[in-house]
């Protein structure tokens, strides 16, 4: 779908051959008339062929409760059309104006500590608020039926990376909206004070008018209650998202519907796997955060974010050419950096690759923040390295419409089990779920083997190996799901803090790991937290921190692949196998980062057969990716290093990058090439 945007009845492009979008948000309100032109003169130049438009204009299009002023957007959506160029075009609804929050003040969000988001800055309003959802929808339908039949409007874009900052209300809309998202859940009060295991600080509730978010406490308030105010509060986003896309579906049938989401560290309000039914075709916001998996990082973005969108192409609506403006030290991207980051989404399933923004701003508080045009103009190294991307994406069109293809590892990613892992009153605040899942990403890196980032709504059986890192929330049916993978040949992988406590939150009981417990073949009576900076050797010479387990054996057939060297554990079990059927479970009690993963993962991935795909002098230097069509496979390889790597061993017509004097690709530091493999 969104390699053929552009060429949809009517849209700025008659040719119906798919190609990769190319392009980023444009605010051509914030610049004179004048600047327009040169803006299409140099989208053209670049390469530019879909740009994102009106998304933070909601004061422009609307500055009084029953004024419009359309006319500059009508001109600007002419001028684009004119020179070829799609519209994305948001609802305009992220934030609203002044007019709107002087007059209702009720609409602005309150935090667990009683205190008014005020107006100055972005999404100052509640996804509950009943005021602003009216006014909201009203500018959406506004917006469709003006721009319906316009020939340069390609996809709707709602709102804008909804929840990023009013994620959690604890408003009195909230509450009453957190009430009736119970009462759908439960029925009950019984079953609500069962699930929520109200006997415990005499917190039964005996009227559904008594529950309130969790707000500030005086001490740690109900884990359940703070879980399910995670759900609500991610389902009512859900909900905004819904409202909005039901009129631009009724008005506009044919126009694909999308919304940015921000799969990124650091982002774990919205669950989005549980968001992307609801929209045409995914999207995704990334911005690299510096560090040293700061690129392993992004490559396990994107490759959630495949995962989100079921391994169809998806739209990277948002990353930055350059340098952003909200960390605390800005770092602009090394040369080579741009390229790469944009082409290692495509090499995970982007079919579109956009940027914040088009022209970097002049005021506000994004004007340090990097763009397609940056204030130095286009006379700049970053303008034309922007437009040798676009030639490069226009030269890897054959990509455009092929899907990711499945690799014999996944590892798996739950939002729940990330929230309820991360909760307060747990043996150790340290824990990172998300950190834990990236080390084994990256190890798998490190070993050249590729892997797919999924979650709970997946085929697992596509993978011969399932790594679930932290799986700490297991409802019933999930344990038995992971447990028919093992048995049906599959290679099931999970670590401490896993199989804990079920969908209320409540402890498995008989010992750990609770619902995997007898695939494991183990039992763990307490846990074993480290101090901040504390560790344990294992006898096969790797370290653990974070985490201990004491773990007792519980089957003849758990074999032991690790046993603690030191520590209070000193002797006992560390890592163990135990086969099942045709497959087996494995169990990793301890966080051994990058490095022990490394080592112990030719362990663990042995008896599936599974291995890396790529030439020894490759592995480690290389992230290679694979996306397939019918009658080619595209193998991505992507330079990982800031050495030049020579590949050798790998076939295939050179689509992009560098080839050598031996006509085999030669990957420059930080560099990109593309094989098209017939099949």
């Amino acid at each position: 779908m969104i390699s053929t945007l552009l060429s949809r009845p009517g849209g700025p492009d008659d040719d119906r051959t798919p190609r990769l979008l190319f392009g980023a948000d444009y605010n051509p309100e914030q610049w004179p008339r004048e600047v327009w032109e040169e803006d299409v003169r140099l989208m053209r130049e670049a390469g530019v062929n879909v740009v994102s438009v009106a998304i933070f204009s909601w004061a422009r299009l609307q500055p009084g409760p029953d004024q419009w002023d359309f006319g500059w957007l009508d001109e600007v959506m002419d001028l684009l059309h004119a020179n070829g160029v799609g519209v994305d075009l948001a609802t305009a609804t992220a934030s609203p104006p002044p007019w709107l929050t002087t007059a209702h003040p009720e609409i602005l969000p309150v935090t667990d500590r009683g205190e008014t988001v005020w107006p100055g800055a972005r999404q100052h309003w509640r996804p509950t608020s009943p005021v602003f959802r009216e006014h909201a929808l009203r500018l959406v339908r506004a917006m469709a039926e003006r721009y319906a039949a316009h020939p340069a409007l390609v996809a709707w874009h709602v709102s804008n990376e909804l929840g990023c900052h009013n994620v959690y209300d604890y408003s009195d809309d909230a509450a009453r909206a957190f009430r009736q998202w119970l009462r759908a859940r439960y029925t009950t009060l019984d079953a609500l004070n069962h699930a929520w295991g109200t006997a415990f600080w005499s917190q039964r509730y005996t009227d559904w008018e008594q529950i309130l978010p969790p707000r500030l406490a005086g001490s740690h308030p109900n884990p359940t209650q703070q879980l399910d105010f995670k759900r609500f509060s991610s389902d009512a986003l859900k909900d905004h998202l819904r409202a909005e896309r039901e009129i631009l579906r009724e008005i506009t049938p044919d126009v694909p519907v999308t919304t940015n989401f921000m799969v990124m560290g650091g982002t774990k309000g919205m669950d989005y796997a549980d968001w992307a039914p609801e929209i045409d075709f995914v999207s995704n916001d990334h911005y690299v955060h510096p560090g040293p998996q700061d690129r392993d990082e992004l490559s396990f973005s994107a490759n959630l974010t495949s995962g989100i969108a079921g391994g169809r192409p998806w739209f990277l609506m948002e990353h930055s050419t350059s340098a952003v403006n909200w960390q605390p030290v800005n770092l602009a991207k090394r040369p080579g950096e741009l390229a790469r980051d944009a082409l290692l989404h495509v090499a995970h399933g982007a079919d579109a690759v956009c940027y914040f923004q088009w022209r970097q701003s002049a005021a506000g508080a994004e004007k340090y923040h990097s763009a397609m045009v940056p204030h130095a103009g286009a006379d700049s190294d970053l303008f034309r390295s922007v437009a040798a991307l676009g030639r490069t994406l226009e030269s890897l069109a054959p990509v455009a419409g092929s899907e990711r293809e499945a690799a014999e590892v996944g590892i798996l990613f739950d939002w729940a089990s990330w929230w309820a892992s991360e909760q307060d009153s747990h043996p150790t605040s340290l824990l990172d779920y998300r950190q834990e899942a990236l080390d084994w990403y990256s190890a798998l890196l490190a070993l050249g083997v590729r892997a797919d980032v999924v979650t709970t709504r997946a085929d697992l059986s596509r993978h011969k190996v399932l790594i679930a890192p932290v799986l700490h929330l297991v409802p019933a049916e999930l344990a038995k799901d992971l447990t028919r993978f093992a048995e049906r040949g599959g290679h099931l992988v999970t670590t401490y803090f896993s199989g804990i406590v079920d969908e209320n939150d409540h402890v498995w009981l008989g010992g750990y790991p609770g619902a995997l417990r007898d695939v494991l073949g183990i039992r763990v009576e307490e846990f074993g937290p480290l101090l901040d900076g504390d560790s344990v050797e294992l006898d096969d010479g790797t370290a653990g921190g974070l985490w201990t387990d004491r773990i007792t054996v519980t089957a003849e057939d758990t074999e032991v692949l690790a046993r603690y060297r030191t520590g209070d554990h000193a002797g006992r079990p560390a890592v163990t196998r135990r086969p099942v059927a045709e497959g087996s479970a494995a169990y990793v009690s301890t966080r051994l980062g990058v490095t022990g993963l490394t080592a112990l993962l030719p362990r663990l991935l042995s008896p599936a057969g599974v291995g890396s795909e790529l030439p020894a002098a490759l592995r480690g230097r290389v992230e290679v990716t694979v996306r397939s069509a019918p009658g080619a496979r595209f193998l991505f390889l992507v330079n990982r290093t800031d050495d030049t790597v020579p590949v050798t061993g790998l076939s295939g017509e050179l689509l992009t990058g560098t080839a050598g004097d031996d006509g085999h690709p030669v990957l420059g530091p930080r560099e990109v090439a593309v094989l098209r493999q017939s099949v």
